[in-house]
């Protein structure tokens, strides 16, 4: 009978420890890198390197790790190690103590590169908690005290790969091999790539930006995601390791990936939100349809004084009269009532109190300065009343109508022309040629709440002095389906 391969005589276990600006991968840089390689019971080699993160290093991380930004003015960018670091880790199992966040920093750092990587790791706070699950700490500091290790130069990346290590021979010595090789297995038992899915579905998909979408069995959508990266970001719902439980249900329900690729970032965004809406998957958080929109609008009561009251029909031709947007009756006056108590505003006029005769309750205490019994002047409470609502006005549309967002891709050579109006994303073309026969008339849109954010930003906001935006004064307007 064939002997069973273990994972413990035959891998090279990469104990690998990062030292960082700060806690957050999306913006936040590697400062250092140490790795100590570890094969069938000895130490077969070692790699570290300090790396400039290309911005500076808080004085409350320096004081934690030691690196200043003296110490790595002079060091390699992380493009500069990137090729060596791969090299190092092929093959090897990637190990580290609370492996997200190692993994994860060490991933978005070949993603801003346009790279992608992809490696079977293992955490050790999830090795400890299986092989001791008495114990509720698992920290490495824990690790030390519980199990005698010796002291290390903690949060320095050799220091903690000591520790990391340690531990590791530690475990194997009083728990043994075999119990060591079956928790080792356990934890990597996920693949990387779904069992249902073919192993090459990564190098089929797209390096750009665009839509995927997820499908289960009896092609049920399971989930509708967006990315600047298709590939790079499909595969990050494969790497089990880092996966929530409701990523790995999903990975598990798995059975087909479809997408569409669109020419830039504000076309996929736009057609997420838009499958989603109406598509309703599975596994998405939520279906953010606006079915419930409410807004408020200010006019003036018989007297004179500006009354609050909340719409579901906003009409976005009048945006500038409303202000804010809410998903429910109960966001709007909390809202409400946030701004009635910061700016002594008065309740009945807002809407929170109901209509009787006298004070409101607010007047009692001092926190209304009068004017739902005519004692503060009309036009000082509008004023303050317009002041106090002036950040949640709701933008008015800058255009005369219809505008095309131009979006190309130089990678494929792929042109989209988005066209927006009153906030709201009417229609996607191929090309410049098809505005020629676009009529908008008859086509019916929604406005709701994700749309008008979402495009707010992206036209109004840094970003959109890089779009290309032209005026569609002669293709008409669509019309408009409230929620």
């Amino acid at each position: 009978m064939k002997k069973k391969t273990r994972t413990l005589d035959t891998a090279t276990f990469a104990f690998l420890d990062i030292e960082t600006t700060g806690g957050n991968h999306s913006h936040d840089r590697i400062t250092e890198i140490g790795i100590r390689f570890w094969r069938s019971g000895e130490v077969v080699g070692e790699w570290q390197t300090l790396i400039n993160p290309e911005t500076r290093i808080s004085p409350f991380i320096q004081s934690l790790t030691g690196i200043s930004n003296a110490m790595v003015a002079g060091s390699p960018v992380f493009a500069d190690i990137a090729g060596e670091l791969e090299d190092q880790l092929k093959g090897t199992l990637f190990v580290a103590h609370n492996a997200r966040f190692d993994y994860g920093f060490i991933k978005a750092e070949y993603r801003r590169l346009g790279l992608l990587f992809s490696a079977k790791v293992l955490c050790t706070v999830k090795l400890s908690r299986k092989l001791y699950p008495g114990f509720r700490r698992h920290n490495m500091d824990a690790l030390i005290a519980r199990h005698g290790l010796g002291q290390v130069q903690r949060h320095r990346a050799l220091g903690d790969v000591s520790a990391m290590l340690a531990f590791f021979e530690h475990a194997l010595a009083e728990k043994g091999v075999d119990t060591m090789e079956t928790a080792i297995a356990e934890l990597l038992q996920r693949p990387s790539i779904p069992s249902s899915l073919p192993v090459d579905v990564l190098q089929d998909l797209p390096r750009g930006p665009g839509v995927y979408r997820f499908y289960g069995e009896n092609d049920v959508l399971l989930y509708v995601g967006k990315s600047t990266n298709i590939a790079q970001r499909v595969a990050s719902h494969f790497s089990g390791d880092h996966n929530s439980s409701r990523g790995i249900r999903m990975s598990e329900s798995l059975r087909r990936v479809e997408w569409t690729e669109t020419a830039g970032e504000l076309g996929a965004l736009l057609l997420e939100l838009k499958q989603i809406k109406n598509l309703k998957p599975l596994f998405n958080r939520r279906s953010r349809a606006a079915k419930n929109l409410v807004s408020i609008e200010l006019a003036a009561n018989g007297d004179g004084y500006l009354q609050a009251r909340l719409v579901r029909e906003i009409e976005p031709h009048r945006l500038g009269n409303y202000f804010g947007l809410f998903r429910s009756k109960r966001d709007a006056e909390k809202a409400l009532s946030g701004i009635a108590a910061k700016n002594d505003l008065c309740n009945k006029l807002l809407g929170l109190e109901p209509e009787y005769e006298g004070p409101c309750f607010q007047r009692t205490l001092g926190r209304c300065k009068g004017a739902c019994d005519g004692g503060e002047d009309v036009v000082k409470y509008n004023l303050r009343v317009q002041i106090a609502f002036h950040a949640l006005r709701l933008k008015t549309w800058p255009w005369k109508g219809p505008v095309g967002v131009l979006e190309h891709n130089p990678r494929t050579g792929q042109t989209d022309v988005l066209v927006v109006y009153n906030w709201m994303h009417v229609a996607t073309l191929d090309s410049m040629e098809e505005l020629d026969t676009l009529s908008l008339r008859g086509q019916a849109v929604n406005f709701d709440l994700d749309s008008y954010k979402l495009l707010v930003k992206a036209l109004m906001g840094r970003d959109g002095r890089s779009l290309k935006v032209m005026e569609l004064g002669a293709v008409g307007t669509p019309d408009v389906l409230m929620p």
